[in-house]
């Protein structure tokens, strides 16, 4: 990650998140990731969205975070889990006031008339929240995927590249490498 955050113009946290809804449909779309440590890698959204809705009804996910200029992928197997209320209001209070708002307006991935009435709802909230004191919505919280595989790989000449896997086997890991 230090080294995408060096070398990648925009959004070096910036990863593809898969689900599936409960019976087997894939969807996937880009996120950002937001925070990573030994308990699993995390991010936030509209818990009534299309992916807050697929990952409540089965908790599994797949993360891809790519790496162009680096030729590099990182890919994450694994069961989600939510984040605490208190964690949750901690990110939403550190984003910016208008992203706050938005994600009060925001009915996210329901059918949206025109772009007026988002720009209405938007006002509607930003009337009703005049400073910084703006409440995070019930509905919208962290998600933390608890990896039980990762595969980094590495792009070499001539196709050969490198792929390292690790599996997770109790409380460790077992490490493996993959034909490319």
């Amino acid at each position: 990650m230090k080294d995408a955050t060096a070398s990648e113009p925009n959004d070096p946290n910036a990863m593809s998140v898969a689900t599936c809804t409960p019976d087997g449909v894939p969807s996937v779309r880009v996120v950002l990731l937001k925070e990573f440590d030994a308990r699993g890698f995390t991010f936030y959204t509209n818990e009534q969205s299309r992916k807050g809705d697929e990952l409540l009804a089965n908790p599994r996910a797949a993360l891809c975070l790519h790496w162009k200029s680096l030729r590099r992928q990182v890919r994450v197997e694994g069961r989600v889990e939510r984040t605490s209320a208190a964690e949750s209001d901690a990110y939403f209070a550190s984003r910016a006031r208008g992203s706050r708002i938005a994600a009060l307006a925001s009915i996210q991935s329901r059918p949206l008339p025109d772009r007026a009435t988002f720009e209405a709802r938007i006002a509607e909230y930003e009337a009703m929240h005049p400073d910084e004191n703006v409440p995070r919505p019930p509905h919208w919280g962290g998600f933390r995927v608890i990896p039980e595989r990762i595969e980094f790989w590495q792009d070499m000449p001539y196709r050969r590249h490198d792929r390292l896997v690790f599996t997770r086997a109790g409380t460790g890991w077992t490490t493996g490498r993959l034909y490319p």
